[in-house]
């Protein structure tokens, strides 16, 4: 009887470790096909993951379409700019 009960306690920790064993592999088998299905769907929305970082992708837009695009949000703000910075100078030779 004295060989049994020690036994009890190491299968009680065999089982006590296989439980924690099963459990934190289920937890990571969630994970990984957790990641895949978000990076599934960032590629569908031209996301992707590099080792350099993140890259994001332009669908249908063509060079010429997106030169124009930035050219018509930047200069109306640098002429915007060039007015406010001439007045300014005007304002300041006129008070002299």
């Amino acid at each position: 009887m004295g060989a049994l009960g020690n036994l009890i306690p190491l299968i009680v920790l065999f089982i006590f470790v296989g439980v924690f064993g099963y459990v934190g592999y289920q937890m990571y088998v969630f994970t990984n096909e957790l990641a895949e299905r978000g990076k599934k769907k960032m590629e569908k929305k031209n996301v992707t993951f590099t080792k350099e970082g993140l890259k994001v992708g332009v669908k249908d837009v063509r060079d010429e379409d997106y030169t124009g695009t930035q050219q018509r949000y930047v200069w109306p703000r640098i002429t915007l700019i060039d007015r406010t910075s001439r007045a300014t100078t005007l304002l300041v030779l006129c008070v002299l």
